[in-house]
């Protein structure tokens, strides 16, 4: 019974290791981003980090722990499915967080493209997982490539999003140089 419940899991074992490793990775990658903002001549708010910064971390940990999930040996898929689906709400729940929280503050004026990685793109993902545990006992085969690609696309935004505030941080203290340079 147990290895009955176990094999779709199986299959995906390797993949979540991969998966897994890089999220684990790529959380430690963007402790130094977030060391480099501190750097910065204009300083970043505590909202700006916490509508831009944070989620970066939530979503590369939420690649973890549903990696670990997933790699887990569970005797059934029910325990699954369940962990699954909370993760996924809990995920919902933070996007329209980080939402608002990217609306109100005031250090930096989001554009489509900001939107769309830091808010939508995430949003879909959790909403995506939250379908899948749903759905996880009745099509384990099928639903299994909807959770994979859901952590994919969480990594993507990750990097996406940790890509991007290091190339606004580089902007910045080019032009601040630039500024500093100009006076001399």
């Amino acid at each position: 019974m147990e290895e009955a419940a176990r094999s779709p899991l199986v299959a995906w074992e390797s993949f979540y290791v991969i998966v897994g490793s890089s999220g684990g990775a790529l959380t430690g990658l963007q402790f130094v981003v977030m060391a480099l903002i501190a750097q910065v001549r204009k300083r970043s708010t505590a909202r700006e980090v916490d509508a831009f910064g944070t989620p970066t971390i939530v979503h590369f940990c939420a690649v973890l722990l549903v990696s670990a999930t997933m790699s887990a040996p569970w005797r059934g898929l029910s325990i699954v499915s369940l962990a699954l689906g909370a993760y996924g709400a809990a995920g919902v729940v933070y996007g329209v967080i980080v939402a608002s929280r990217a609306r109100r503050q005031t250090g930096y004026r989001p554009v489509l493209v900001d939107w769309l990685w830091h808010v939508v793109l995430p949003l879909i993902a959790y909403a995506l997982l939250l379908v899948s545990a749903i759905l996880f006992r009745s099509y384990p085969q099928r639903v299994l490539f909807i959770i994979g690609g859901m952590c994919l696309l969480l990594l993507f935004i990750g990097i996406h999003n940790a890509w991007a505030t290091v190339t606004y941080i580089t902007g910045e203290r080019l032009h601040a140089s630039k500024e500093s340079g100009d006076q001399d």
